[in-house]
């Protein structure tokens, strides 16, 4: 087929997109507005693709355009989508397409409020290092893995499941539409909560993935209160992981700039692991991916513990940046309390003699939400100093958004150095006079203001070993 990505720059768009593309099918795509990683990843693609919607960006004899969900794309007034409904083309959704092309596969379903993205790409790289030719569609760039999406030539088909919905027309999650065989659920915490203002709204998306899994399924969960409570709604296999008795768990965990631990079988049987990964949080993920991969049979053992150790991550979930800098600049993936506390508690426990800076940008709709300024009275424990730049505007959401100066305020009432920053100038000026013995986190889901990419040079020039 001739398939169109309108939106090709999203990280679901565009593992589907490669997975199209490895599958045999002539791919092209377009988006706009754009910001690195992203942007730079989809243009080393390979693919025809152009920075501007316009209809003539679609090729002649289309088959399919698949559409993104963002407003940025225009939803109905979006040129190439209504250029192909002239020509009679279908009109779709990613994960719409991945659920009608993946439906003879065994598909693993990889779902949870966190820890998604890397226990996908972490499945993905330790099947390809033991010789399985899995698919797999992951919503983040890994080093450890040649494309975040491929088609693959054995059954195994590993998915990312987004709860998030389909679109604004179209409120399913995305992994309702994904048949899985298996589940890797890793974790249940109120997320999303522009689309799913209650947990029970959040929670009833996980439920129904659970009662979709089939009599012969299987479902890896991890050992959590809210995750226990859902749990009987499948009629698959249960296996548990990350408690403490009858389930997969880490036992005498060391942590340093590679981390040691046991991992230990519901049988008993004890086998050491390393991994680069930095937190607690990441040696959680690698027992959940262990317990599919050993449980199903499609690992050995040793092959386990081999590509474990040789997995490198995947980009802005603590991920280095610097590389002479005696300052580490390092990013994680903020688009949650969770995932910021996890980052925060990761590099405590890595850098526990260091003070911590955290950049924070405000970007996702929960943390500019007025409903979710409690959420700052909590999450930078542990942090010495927090420089905070605005929060992005986003149309009609920014009648109920918090300002800088109320975030910034609710911060330093929790008795955190909180220091608002006007840009990414004045981000610079402020990380250009530090002492030598800090860490710096760097926490958004958004731009930042292109300083993941701006602080890196600079800080192995001032502060380069």
């Amino acid at each position: 087929m001739k398939i169109h990505f309108t939106g090709i720059a999203g990280a679901g768009m565009a593992a589907v997109a490669q997975m199209m593309q490895d599958a045999g099918h002539q791919v092209s795509g377009s988006d706009q507005d754009v910001f690195p990683p992203m942007s730079t990843f989809v243009e080393g693609l390979g693919l025809p693709v152009s920075w501007r919607l316009d209809a003539a960006n679609l090729p002649r004899d289309l088959d399919v355009l698949v559409q993104g969900a963002s407003a940025k794309l225009g939803g109905d007034d979006n040129v190439e989508a209504a250029e192909a409904r002239r020509r009679g083309v279908r009109v779709t959704t990613f994960p719409e397409l991945v659920g009608d092309l993946t439906r003879d596969r065994i598909n693993t379903v990889v779902a949870g409020s966190f820890g998604k993205s890397t226990c996908a790409a972490l499945a993905a790289h330790v099947l390809r290092s033991c010789g399985v030719d899995a698919g797999w569609l992951v919503g983040a760039i890994s080093p450890s893995l040649p494309a975040t999406g491929r088609w693959g030539a054995s059954p195994e088909m590993i998915l990312e499941g987004d709860e998030y919905i389909v679109g604004p027309n179209d409120r399913r999650s995305k992994f309702d539409l994904y048949h899985p065989q298996r589940l890797l659920l890793t974790s249940l915490v109120h997320d999303h909560v522009n689309v799913f203002p209650t947990f029970a709204e959040y929670e009833a998306p996980f439920r129904e993935l659970l009662r979709g899994l089939p009599s012969d399924g299987l479902a890896i969960l991890r050992d959590h209160p809210a995750v226990r409570e859902i749990a009987g709604e499948t009629r698959a296999r249960v296996v548990w992981y990350g408690g403490w008795e009858g389930g997969w768990r880490a036992e005498d965990e060391v942590f340093g700039e590679v981390s040691r631990f046991v991992l230990v079988s519901p049988d008993g049987i004890r086998t050491p692991m390393t991994t680069g990964l930095l937190g607690a949080h990441n040696i959680e993920n690698i027992v959940g991916v262990s317990a599919l991969l050993l449980d199903t049979g499609l690992v050995t053992l040793e092959g386990l513990v081999r590509a474990v150790a040789s997995f490198e991550g995947i980009r802005r979930r603590l991920d280095r940046l610097t590389r002479t800098s005696r300052i580490p600049v390092i990013e994680g993936f903020g688009s949650s309390w969770e995932k910021a506390r996890s980052a925060i508690e990761a590099l405590r426990l890595h850098f526990p003699d260091r003070k911590l800076v955290v950049v924070f940008e405000p970007h996702t709709f929960s943390w500019r939400s007025r409903d979710a300024l409690s959420w700052y009275d909590t999450v930078f424990e542990g942090a010495d100093r927090v420089l905070i730049l605005p929060p992005p505007g986003h149309g009609a959401e920014s009648h109920h958004q918090s300002t800088l100066v109320e975030i910034v305020e609710r911060t330093r009432a929790a008795g955190v150095d909180a220091r608002p920053v006007m840009g990414a100038a004045k981000a610079q000026d402020a990380l250009s006079t530090l002492s030598g013995d800090e860490v710096v986190l760097l926490l958004s889901s958004g731009p930042l203001a292109g300083l993941p990419e701006s602080l890196p040079p600079m800080f192995d020039r001032l502060y380069g070993t």
